[in-house]
């Protein structure tokens, strides 16, 4: 009798493990529908905001300064006197510069009388020489005289060009204890206080750093070399800055340098975008983080990136709990592919997406193209308005 039940019970559990088994495989699938719009690919890239040109004014002349007459943020106008330098010492090098010139022309006057008294001397000697009343000696003694006063009259205007030459410059370092603005614009630093001395010379000291136009900025950012392939001149890109974090700001891509930098072994490429600063928000330095805008597609087929990476022949990748059977009889896990396209990948390749057709997965070959890394375009192989997409599963609520 116990060995008829036992094989009573043997028979019921038989006949009921496949319709356990069954119940716990209803699946629920998580789905998306196939839709259409914009696809953009960003590149993102960070650095620093810098005027278009920025000025450092330096001084050629040593000395103590004497005054400053600008400050932090002032403007100022090409040919501004922004401090002066100490010109006692270099006013008396012009005074000095200036007798030496006087003295130069001076002798000049002396060596053209001289010059005139030798020619008078040597033409006379030469006429009584005709009537045999001036000797050959005489006559030649006469003549080089003159000629050497001739060249003492040269001698005498180069000296005058070189103290005028050394006047003129007198006055150029004179003129240069006063430093003017080379440009309009706005100061940034002033390096300077009244009673410092300067000192001009293997490298000439910046003592004001002058911004020319703060209305017209660049960005300069540093693109992946991973990226700068995508990244173009004329591109229009978005910028944000931690001044303005709700903010954002349009610029657009006018260079992307060749030469490379190279930081801990990760490489990249300077690329220069115009910022139109009119409201003056922005400020030299700030550190701004830039979406470039590389490609765009406008009313694309797109599915989610999720579905790309799903495969309906392959197990869950989280259950809830493994069914009855499969606990009893294990057996080897089938492999799983995941095709997934790569953000920023500009490809067209064959995948396989699944459809979710009468409750049942089917499998469809499908052409992808743009991904944004959320979302991929679709160039053949799915029409929005159909079957939805798969992205997942997950096995059924129990009751």
């Amino acid at each position: 009798m116990p060995f008829l039940l036992l094989v009573l019970v043997a028979i019921v559990l038989l006949a009921t493990l496949p319709l356990l088994d069954h119940d716990e495989a209803k699946i629920t699938y998580l789905t998306a529908p196939v839709s259409r719009g914009n696809l953009q690919l960003t590149v993102s890239a960070t650095g620093t905001l810098q005027p278009v040109n920025q000025v450092d004014v330096g001084t050629e002349v040593s000395g103590t300064i004497r005054s400053v007459a600008v400050d932090y943020n002032d403007r100022v106008t090409r040919g501004q006197v922004l401090a002066r330098l100490d010109t006692e010492e270099l006013q008396a090098q012009v005074l000095q510069s200036e007798a030496n010139l006087a003295a130069a022309r001076a002798h000049v006057s002396l060596a053209q009388a001289t010059v005139e008294e030798t020619r008078l001397k040597a033409d006379r000697c030469r006429t009584l020489a005709q009537r045999d009343m001036c000797s050959q000696d005489t006559l030649d003694s006469a003549s080089a005289a003159y000629l050497r006063a001739k060249a003492e009259l040269a001698s005498a205007d180069a000296q005058v060009k070189v103290a005028g030459a050394t006047l003129d410059a007198q006055r150029t370092r004179l003129d240069k204890a006063e430093i003017r603005s080379p440009v309009d614009g706005l100061v940034l630093a002033r390096r300077i206080e009244p009673g410092q001395t300067v000192a001009a010379m293997l490298q000439t000291p910046v003592l004001f750093v002058l911004a020319e136009d703060l209305a017209d900025m660049e960005l300069h950012v540093d693109i992946d070399e991973a990226d700068v392939g995508m990244v173009r001149e004329g591109q229009t890109a978005h910028f944000t800055v931690d001044a303005y974090p709700e903010r954002s700001f349009p610029a657009t891509i006018t260079q992307v340098r060749f030469s490379p930098r190279e930081t801990n072994g990760v490489v990249t490429y300077e690329a220069l975008l115009s910022v139109n600063n009119q409201d003056l928000l922005l400020r030299p330095g700030m550190t701004a983080v830039a979406d470039i805008l590389a490609q765009r597609v406008d009313d694309a087929v797109l599915v989610p990136n999720a579905a790309l990476r799903f495969d309906a022949s392959a197990p869950p990748a989280t259950a809830a709990s493994p069914g009855f059977l499969s606990r009893l009889l294990p057996h080897a896990p089938r492999p799983t592919r995941h095709p997934e396209a790569d953000a920023g990948a500009s490809q067209s390749t064959e995948h396989t997406v699944w459809l979710l057709r009468d409750g049942e997965p089917v499998a469809t070959s499908v052409r992808i193209g743009l991904t944004d890394g959320m979302h991929t375009e679709i160039t053949a192989g799915l029409t929005p308005g159909g079957d939805p997409v798969i992205l997942g599963q997950a096995p059924a609520a129990g009751p």
